[in-house]
């Protein structure tokens, strides 16, 4: 099912933490990619479904920079077919000793409309990559071109990136703290609660601010949920509780 403009909106209103928390509560431990955070503070939000690409260790009589003149090359076919609105997830296995993509290559994926793009592994031109200003996730910046260590073996099968499994189709969204897979099944679900949740939570912070305790606040309490519900009505909102 594709990723609907009302849910993709409701994922963009929520944190990662939330989402996690709203995926452990179905039993989903291991939804956060580990080691892996924003290029900068400060980007976009992303949210849009995973587009993959995996690379395995290079061998030296198939790697070379001139392997990437090839159109069919995977790497190169993933940056020109990845969809608008898609995130393209790349599963480096978490080698970062040569770069998985660089400024170019992330250019190309912004003009094309491309919501993010997401590695366990390194980028090369992080300054080019910084100007853009497009969501970006990796695990640490590495300059070395990605044949001396990487070889893009195919595109859009299921990966582990981060050390977590994403499926072609998950909802891949990114924030400050980094990145979860929410997967495809559940996305819909998921966003409304994660919505609720959220309101929530923002009552609560304005009463922890106000020096409220948490004991019958945080976790909710039927008496909280009154509360919650009546300063729901004073701000005019109607969300679950």
């Amino acid at each position: 099912m594709a990723l609907d403009a009302q849910t993709r909106s409701a994922l963009a209103r929520v944190s990662t933490a939330t989402l996690t928390t709203c995926l452990f509560k179905r039993g989903l431990r291991n939804t956060f990619l580990q080691d892996v955070r924003p290029v900068a503070a400060g980007l976009p939000r992303m949210v849009g479904e995973a587009f993959t690409l995996r690379l395995i260790p290079a061998r030296e009589d198939l790697d070379s920079m001139e392997a990437y003149a090839d159109p069919q090359h995977p790497q190169r076919r993933a940056i020109e077919t990845c969809p608008p609105g898609s995130v393209l997830v790349i599963d480096s296995r978490g080698e970062a000793r040569a770069a998985s993509a660089g400024d170019i290559l992330i250019a190309r994926l912004k003009a094309r409309g491309v919501a993010g793009i997401v590695t366990d592994g390194g980028y090369r031109d992080l300054a080019g990559i910084l100007r853009l200003g497009f969501p970006a996730y990796f695990r640490r910046p590495s300059a070395p071109p990605g044949a001396v260590f990487l070889h893009a073996a195919d595109v859009q099968l299921p990966i582990g990136c981060g050390g977590v499994a994403v499926y072609p189709g998950d909802v891949m969204v990114g924030d400050e703290d980094g990145v979860v897979c929410v997967p495809a099944h559940l996305v819909a679900e998921i966003a409304a609660e994660a919505v609720a949740m959220t309101e929530y939570e923002d009552f609560v912070l304005e009463r922890v601010e106000a020096g409220r305790a948490l004991p019958g606040l945080y976790p909710a309490t039927p008496e909280s949920r009154a509360e919650f519900a009546a300063w729901q009505r004073a701000k005019g909102t109607s969300s679950a509780g």
